[in-house]
């Protein structure tokens, strides 16, 4: 990527993956990206749950009613979580790490796409944090934010248009 400004116009959510596995030093690089994120006053709350096995991700791919299905072609998922009683800013600093994750994937030429999982629920009504916890035997100290579905471009996607910003969502000095 030639700067930051343009790794931002040129990420979009991907949806559809190729077959193709990952390299480990394409994962390495993620993970360091993630493990590098900002959080509040340090803590670090954050913890990662890496997930190439294609059955573990199939069922993940059933974690939430909509929106999860495409975990199931993905050549990788990382689940994002945080322990609340680490950092009352868990949801931030998660998010915050969600997002440097996808960008680092861009910046690989990756695509990504997040699937949101905390306050959401399965087709049968369970709350999805749940049906991952029980997945991937993840504590109950532990809150689960996001999934991020990882792997090679099935297709690209046109970069997003500058002309189209919303620039009346910017206030100046006040509202």
């Amino acid at each position: 990527m030639e700067n930051f400004h343009d790794l931002l116009i040129k990420r979009r959510s991907i949806r559809k993956f190729t077959e193709e596995n990952l390299s480990p030093d394409d994962v390495t690089t993620i993970l360091q990206a993630a493990l590098l994120s900002p959080a509040g006053k340090s803590k670090n709350p954050w913890q990662f749950v890496v997930v190439e096995d294609k059955e573990v991700l199939e069922r993940l791919s059933y974690a939430k009613e909509h929106g999860a299905a495409l975990v199931k072609g993905a050549a990788l998922a990382i689940v994002v979580l945080a322990e609340p009683m680490v950092s009352d800013t868990w949801v931030e600093d998660a998010s915050i790490a969600s997002t440097l994750i996808q960008l680092q994937c861009e910046d690989l030429g990756l695509g990504s796409c997040w699937v949101h999982i905390r306050n959401r629920f399965t087709e049968a009504g369970q709350d999805a944090q749940e049906a991952v916890r029980t997945i991937l035997d993840i504590p109950y100290t532990m809150e689960v934010l996001s999934i991020i579905a990882i792997g090679h471009k099935s297709d690209e996607r046109k970069p997003h248009d500058i002309d189209k910003l919303q620039w009346e969502k910017v206030h100046i000095g006040k509202w």
